[in-house]
């Protein structure tokens, strides 16, 4: 493991965490929650998200090939085809997430925040594929990193969030955020119609 390797896969992974999205969905939530509870839903769905990365990079391809019997490109085309979805979605209609008022707490913090905005399509398809060129060790680490730099923001989203506010960047941000979105799911479908033909060749 070198410092360049795993500055470069943390980045990569940071990226896809996305924190400034969480940014903008927690500062949205606060009418609903009070601070206490908002940091437990931060905390809570950073502990989720980071169990379920580091499960499938250390079992990804077994479940994708021995229990549900699927390829990886098929795998990253699905995933980014939703991921563009959600993206096209808050680029034209200024909203990342809708919450039904009558959720519960712990609910919210597994669905939506820990699964899909943490561990969602890209960074469970990072997290199966980034070993093979970066180390499983610093793909951990890497994915540790990431998650604990994104936890602080969900942390002081609410002063961020005011801050954007004030200075009414929160709308051009969400847009902004779903085209960045929107871009990183159509680059999955690439890669995995990609995969998909080179494995073909390979045949």
């Amino acid at each position: 493991m070198t410092l360049s390797l795993l500055l470069s896969c943390t980045l990569a992974l940071f990226v896809l965490i996305n924190p400034v999205h969480k940014i903008l969905v927690l500062s949205s939530l606060q009418k609903q929650f009070n601070d206490k509870q908002l940091q437990y839903l931060s905390l809570k769905s950073t502990l989720t998200a980071g169990v379920i990365l580091i499960l499938f990079l250390l079992l990804g391809e077994l479940i994708f090939t021995y229990v549900f019997r699927i390829e990886l490109y098929a795998f990253q085309i699905t995933c980014g085809a939703v991921l563009a979805f959600n993206g096209l979605s808050g680029l034209q209609n200024g909203v990342l997430l809708k919450i039904d008022k009558h959720i519960a707490l712990h609910d919210l913090s597994a669905v939506p925040i820990a699964i899909p905005m943490i561990a969602g399509p890209a960074t469970i398809t990072a997290a199966v594929t980034f070993p093979a060129h970066f180390g499983k060790l610093t793909t951990i680490i890497a994915i540790l990193i990431a998650l604990a730099v994104n936890l602080v923001c969900m942390l002081y989203a609410k002063r961020i969030g005011g801050i954007l506010t004030k200075y009414n960047f929160m709308n051009a941000l969400i847009r902004i955020t779903g085209l960045i979105v929107a871009t990183i799911g159509v680059q999955m479908i690439c890669n995995g119609i990609g995969n998909f033909i080179h494995t073909i060749h390979l045949s």
